[in-house]
């Protein structure tokens, strides 16, 4: 809002931060060139445009790495344009993936285990940004350095730094225009243009983990359950559904997929990986009788 806009950068908490960077995308439109650069030296990258037109919200993400891909994002409905095999794939924002987000969680009390520093400022694609980082209070999270565009707040470079500091990750504009000629309507032409594809949607029906008959032993400080759906992997009927619960203190965020267990895809012992800040384990557990 226009009044925390004004409250000085070194009085900002961390609520006010973050409501700062909620709103900031739908500040004004903007195109702009992003990379995201992990600890292993992998790094991709990616062209975005973003509109906001009432309380519509659209987002194009055009991949320059990796596999040609185009997504786009109108509110919490997201296409995949897969290119090569001629398929557009449906899903919901919270498989999007896209950059920069900050979650919007609710009954999270962030404030309890990260404080806000300021740490100054610095250009980042030609933009005066405040620098602030979120120092975790205590082991089961991660700390983050966000650059928060002076003028807008929008998030114009992110790092996640582990307990030592050391930046497991990082995302930043390389390219950045604030007075860009993004309209919502054009973006929304794009979206629909599905004809020459097939379009794929799984079934994806809402549900909590109490409705699943399932409960985490012992609660997580901090992170409180955002969303939990089961869908189905393709569109297919045969394939297995999945279960699939988010979980976020409002900055980190950790998703349990759980689905029946098939010997000829799921290997017997656990297996734990690690790709910059994404810590992956894969386990098989048995179910009380």
């Amino acid at each position: 809002s226009a009044s925390e806009a004004q409250v000085a950068p070194a009085e900002r908490n961390v609520v006010q931060w973050i409501e700062r960077m909620h709103s900031a995308p739908c500040s004004r439109p903007y195109a702009g060139t992003f990379v995201v650069l992990s600890a292993a030296g992998a790094m991709a990258s990616s062209r975005i445009w973003q509109a906001c037109d009432g309380q519509q919200q659209m987002e194009r993400v055009e991949a320059l790495s990796g596999t040609p891909r185009t997504i786009f994002r109108r509110n919490d409905e997201v296409r995949t344009f897969w290119h090569q095999s001629r398929v557009v794939r449906v899903d919901r924002r919270e498989a999007s993936g896209l950059f920069p987000r900050v979650p919007v969680v609710t009954g999270a009390a962030i404030s309890q285990f990260y404080s806000a520093r300021p740490l100054g400022q610095e250009r980042v694609a030609g933009r005066v940004a405040d620098v602030v980082w979120f120092k975790p209070q205590d082991t089961l999270r991660f700390g983050y350095r966000f650059w928060s565009e002076k003028d807008t707040g929008l998030v114009v470079k992110l790092q996640t730094l582990d307990a030592e500091g050391r930046v497991l990750e990082q995302s930043a504009f390389s390219e950045l225009d604030l007075n860009a000629s993004v309209r919502t309507d054009q973006l929304s032409r794009l979206m629909d243009a599905t004809a020459g594809y097939k379009v794929v949607a799984p079934s994806v029906v809402k549900t909590t983990a109490q409705e699943e008959g399932l409960a985490l032993r012992q609660p997580v400080a901090g992170f409180v359950p955002v969303n939990c759906h089961r869908r189905t992997v393709s569109a297919t009927d045969e394939a297995p559904a999945v279960l699939q619960c988010l979980y976020s203190d409002g900055l980190a965020s950790v998703s349990l997929f759980m689905e029946p267990f098939d010997a000829h895809r799921h290997p017997a012992q656990p297996q734990v990986s690690s790709m910059g800040s994404t810590q992956l384990i894969a386990q098989r557990v048995l179910s009380p009788l």
